[in-house]
């Protein structure tokens, strides 16, 4: 898509909003009904992206006042249940309740354990997908998934802040600080991204590729804003940031040496992953230790919802690495259809 256009419908739901959305607001109704809706379609996770992302960058030309539609925040808050009901569902993540991950409910430590372990050496995702067998059109791929989130990487998380105090909040602040370059624009991660992205070749325009990221992705990122949007779950983004960043430097590490196996020549492409190796282990003991420890001191019973948000990143990582693995290994790209004839150069 181009940076004047909306993205393309999916479905009835998507179209919907996406029609509300060059309105101006009020003058359509956008109380849409979502039952039956699948909780992890394409239909689904388009139009909970295009109403998330109203209170981020927006999309060009749409009225500002759709923000705060009671409408749209109606239909908003019916695709976040469904969503947040099938994770439940697969993660038994209901507080007060045993789950089909073999982790006790409100266990914040035996969440996190597996995380901090050595990995095993036959790794499935994707990032061992492409270390095993480096390939430039599968690395692109990859990054054009990721640009959805990286392109505006710490901004959900950094919803955070208000809703933490003491310790808690201190130490967000201080990950969030080192997400934002230190106050560097050029050292932003979501620069470095940028930078990454134009040295293989791909536009960095803000959602320039948001046609072609399928759902599995999209939901990655819907549950940063599913959880961060909200402060009753406060406590779940804590467990996804913490999750979040306990995983990437193995990962991180991993696509650097697979940038250099390529020969990718622009030091900017290998730049984004070192940074994250160095600064996310650091920023791992930071989330365990403080945010997660004061949030806990302050308020104990936020225990079953840290673990939650835990799993459910798990989770919407699983199913993001199994389609794309799944879909190189039947031979075919892992991008979507909907808007490759739209500019983007794909």
């Amino acid at each position: 898509m181009t940076a004047d256009e909306l993205p393309l419908p999916r479905g009835p739901v998507s179209d919907a909003v996406l029609a509300a959305l060059r309105t101006p607001a009020g003058s359509a109704p956008t109380a849409v009904p979502t039952t039956g809706l699948d909780p992890w379609g394409e239909d689904l996770h388009l139009a909970l992206y295009a109403c998330h992302e109203l209170h981020y960058r927006s999309f060009p030309g749409v009225d500002p006042g759709w923000e705060w539609d009671v409408g749209l925040l109606e239909t908003r808050g019916r695709l976040e249940a469904r969503f947040l009901d099938a994770l439940r569902a697969e993660t038994g993540g209901i507080p007060g309740c045993g789950g089909s991950t073999g982790v006790p409910p409100d266990d914040v430590a035996a969440a996190l354990a597996p995380l901090l372990s050595a990995e095993p050496t036959d790794g499935t995702g994707v990032s061992h997908a492409l270390a095993a067998a480096p390939d430039l059109a599968r690395f692109r791929e990859y990054v054009v998934h990721r640009s959805v989130y990286h392109l505006k990487e710490a901004d959900p998380h950094a919803l955070l802040i208000p809703r933490l105090t003491g310790r808690a909040k201190a130490a967000v602040v201080a990950v969030e600080f080192d997400e934002y370059g230190g106050g560097r624009a050029e050292r932003m991660h979501a620069t470095l991204f940028a930078d990454l992205m134009r040295g293989v070749g791909l536009d960095a325009t803000y959602h320039a590729y948001l046609d072609v990221v399928p759902a599995p992705m999209l939901a990655v990122v819907n549950l940063m804003s599913t959880f961060g949007w909200h402060r009753g779950r406060r406590g779940m983004m804590v467990g996804h940031f913490a999750a979040a960043e306990a995983g990437t430097p193995p990962s991180a590490a991993r696509l650097a040496k697979v940038v250099a196996a390529l020969g990718v020549e622009d030091p900017a492409c290998a730049l984004f992953f070192t940074e994250h190796v160095e600064a996310d282990a650091v920023h791992e003991q930071l989330m365990r230790r403080e945010v997660i420890g004061g949030l806990l001191d302050e308020d104990p019973g936020l225990a079953a919802d840290i673990v939650f948000g835990v799993h459910a990143t798990g989770r919407v990582e699983a199913r993001f690495a199994a389609h794309v693995v799944g879909a190189w290994e039947a031979g075919r790209s892992s991008l979507g259809a909907w808007g490759r004839d739209r500019g983007n150069g794909l």
